[in-house]
């Protein structure tokens, strides 16, 4: 009996242990580049990555998407979140300079095979504006593999023009054709901030490509009781989903997340009060509730 439990409790912890192996999390992240006039209404930076990073070294994503990245920011959070990595380049030098829609990737878990960066233009090989588009604008990507695996996938992240509708639209299909050429049916994740919603056209290029599924539509389980986009604002609420991870359908989607947490800062002249239906010990102050960013992140759970 006894070596029948042992048997049992090995093959649980067997088990156990494929099925983490087995499971990838993906995050995307619109982390708000640094602008001295949201530092004035009091969105400070050094507050916004600690908390940012914060978030991200309890969820611990595998890798992460991020856009509007400027290279301080990402040297800062590269000095704070745990054991994270980073591929990309800045859009306006192919260097350092300008955002980085980057890609931030745990070192102990994925390993880097390769790496790339293109622009979404007609010269995607070369530092340059697309079309109407307000902004250059570029997509990276990662070719990793899960350690102690033999499981290769590609991780490509973006940011869509803000203005430019046929910038998006032309771009949104560049992407398509790079994906097709790049991983040659490998398994694929797309993320990014695509500055449209689900029930834009052009979202369907990504939907309906036969390539990839919308993880929100093809998740078991799905914690999303808001939108992505909320301006700074913690009171703001929309169905629109503009931040968006795509997978193969080599990938299952366990769990899928808009997470909406944020952080509080004191209010002048508050006062503290026990005056509640609590326990008297408690005391409870007026504070300011805030986002990090004027985007929620978006986790998805896969299994591969």
């Amino acid at each position: 009996m006894k070596r029948i439990a042992l048997f049992l409790l090995l093959m649980a912890a067997a088990i156990s242990a494929w099925s983490q192996l087995n499971e990838l999390t993906i995050g995307t992240y619109n982390i708000r580049l640094y602008v001295t006039d949201d530092e004035e209404r009091g969105e400070i930076w050094p507050i916004r990555c600690k908390v940012m990073c914060d978030q991200m070294n309890f969820e611990a994503p595998d890798a992460f998407g991020a856009q509007e990245v400027t290279y301080k920011q990402l040297v800062d959070m590269l000095a704070q979140l745990d054991e994270y990595n980073f591929t990309g380049r800045g859009r306006d030098d192919g260097n350092k300079e300008g955002e980085y829609s980057c890609i931030f990737y745990k070192e102990n878990r994925l390993e880097l095979l390769d790496e790339g960066t293109f622009w979404l233009s007609e010269t995607p090989e070369k530092v340059s504006f697309g079309w109407d588009a307000a902004c250059r604008r570029v997509c990276s990507w990662g070719k990793f593999q899960v350690r102690n695996t033999n499981f290769v996938f590609y991780h490509f992240n973006l940011h869509m023009d803000h203005i430019g509708v046929v910038a998006r639209r032309e771009g949104a299909k560049l992407v398509m054709n790079r994906i097709r050429s790049i991983a040659q049916g490998m398994p694929v994740v797309l993320t990014g901030d695509f500055n449209v919603d689900q029930n834009d056209e052009i979202y369907t290029i990504f939907s309906q490509s036969g390539l990839l599924n919308d993880s929100y539509v093809s998740a078991r389980l799905r914690f999303a009781e808001n939108g992505t986009y909320i301006a700074f604002d913690p009171n703001a609420k929309t169905d629109s989903r503009i931040d968006h991870i795509f997978v193969s359908p080599l990938f299952t989607v366990d769990r899928y997340a808009v997470l909406t947490n944020g952080y509080w800062t004191p209010v002048p002249d508050a006062i503290s009060s026990n005056q509640h239906n609590g326990p008297a010990e408690v005391q409870v102050t007026q504070y300011r509730h805030h986002t990090p960013s004027d985007h929620y992140p978006v986790i998805a759970k896969l299994l591969w």
